[in-house]
């Protein structure tokens, strides 16, 4: 333990009863700490960061936690964060095109077993330039995979 983490008895009985607990609450403190004594108690272990205020009550915070050797409970339905992502494993978002637009002509030509070339892009959307032919599709605004692979 660090020179910054040496508690009192008391301190260390009240964290350790505080970690204890399911939601970490400080309170209720022992019946014996009263009046001045628990306002010291509070003040030191708020200024030391070992507790917080949240919402008219004092509640553990990590450093709280590590003081006497344990970990801040993982509440239930809340995914560790050690585990895989869940979000990492989901399917891409299909979205449907509005048909009859340039972006629906880009996808449509790209579709086809040999893909599009620029040229048949730009001729399929009256776009003059490349990039200009290009953007929609890589913009994020549509999911495309493509079959054959690339020349």
């Amino acid at each position: 333990m660090s020179a910054q983490a040496k508690l009192t008895a008391t301190q260390k009985a009240i964290l350790e009863a505080a970690a204890s607990r399911t939601d970490g609450a400080l309170e209720p403190l022992p019946a014996t700490l009263r009046g001045n004594a628990r306002t010291k108690v509070i003040e030191s272990l708020l200024v030391r960061g070992l507790i917080a205020d949240a919402d008219d009550r004092h509640l553990l915070t990590d450093a709280g936690y590590g003081a006497v050797g344990k970990q801040r409970p993982v509440p239930k339905g809340v995914q560790k964060a050690d585990a895989p992502d869940v979000l990492t494993k989901r399917e891409p978002i299909l979205r449907t095109l509005r048909p009859r637009t340039k972006l629906a002509a880009i996808i449509d030509a790209m579709r086809h077993p040999g893909g599009a070339t620029i040229a048949q892009m730009m001729a399929g959307t009256g776009w003059p330039t490349p990039s200009g032919a290009q953007s929609p599709a890589w913009s994020g605004n549509a999911s495309v995979s493509k079959s054959s692979p690339s020349p």
